[in-house]
């Protein structure tokens, strides 16, 4: 009796647990739309006192009536199609290839410290001020910005792969081998499994370089696209525009960021 009574005050601790985490979710959540709300409420208001200036930061308004305009004409669905398009191409390429070079490193020590010196030149180069050079080199048009996508994101990918990989415990290899393990059984029975939470998190970090890449291409040499939306705006003076861009990329990034998740999850939820 006294084993079930304290089996029913874990199992009644463990509910309360359960149902106080949720509820702390619930509030971030709450607390997060309620700051977003009072911030555009607050825009709008200071915009229509003429305590901004509208015409360098326009008003919530005047960006949804803008929106609309783009939306009835179906014009917005054209440029973000477009930018989606590059940036899943960027990220899955950068990502797949980053990671495929970064087993290759672990696989060979040699040549890990050959290129070493290599990759961290690289990776504090500016993409971003290299992009009119990659662009004459890949062309221009969606091949040149999937390449400027891929190049921001493929070499932080290959270093934080490298240095996850390594980084599994020295001795769970040992033993793999102990028992015989090749270097193909130890990287898909365990380095791999090993690392899924990190690999997940280098994905979450890679819609985010993919899509400044995407948009830095836009700026150059893009006649479609979120990034050439706002380029646009900026050089006739339609700030209205820009803003409609920067809201409409954020939650196009945010959308891709929360399917992420979703995989993440039901992919946990599976284990």
């Amino acid at each position: 009796m006294k084993a079930n009574r304290e089996t029913q005050q874990l199992s009644i601790g463990y509910e309360n647990y359960i149902k106080d985490k949720k509820r702390k979710k619930r509030n971030i959540i709450l607390i997060q739309l309620l700051t977003i709300v009072i911030f555009i409420m607050l825009w709008e208001v200071l915009a229509r006192l003429g305590v901004i200036n509208t015409f360098l930061l326009s008003s919530p308004s005047a960006i949804v009536e803008l929106f609309m305009k783009y939306l009835s004409d179906g014009s917005i669905f054209t440029h973000i199609a477009v930018s989606v398009w590059e940036t899943i191409l960027g990220f899955v390429i950068g990502t797949v290839l980053g990671l495929i070079v970064a087993i290759m490193l672990w696989w060979s020590p040699t040549l890990s410290k050959i290129s070493d010196p290599f990759l961290v030149v690289l990776n504090a180069l500016p993409k971003t001020a290299l992009a009119p050079i990659i662009i004459v080199w890949a062309g221009a048009g969606i091949k040149g910005i999937v390449v400027i996508a891929i190049t921001i994101s493929i070499v932080s990918t290959i270093l934080s792969g490298y240095n996850y990989f390594t980084n599994v415990e020295e001795e769970k290899i040992l033993m793999l081998k102990s028992f015989g393990a090749n270097k193909w059984q130890i990287l898909t029975k365990l380095i791999l499994p090993a690392n899924i939470g990190n690999i997940i998190n280098i994905v979450k970090i890679n819609i985010g370089l993919s899509w400044v890449g995407v948009i830095v291409g836009e700026f150059l040499v893009s006649r479609n696209g979120i990034g050439y939306l706002i380029v646009y705006g900026g050089q006739v003076f339609r700030l209205d525009l820009v803003m409609m861009g920067v809201v409409v990329l954020a939650l196009c990034a945010w959308i891709m960021y929360e399917g992420i998740n979703l995989i993440e999850k039901l992919y946990w939820a599976k284990r």
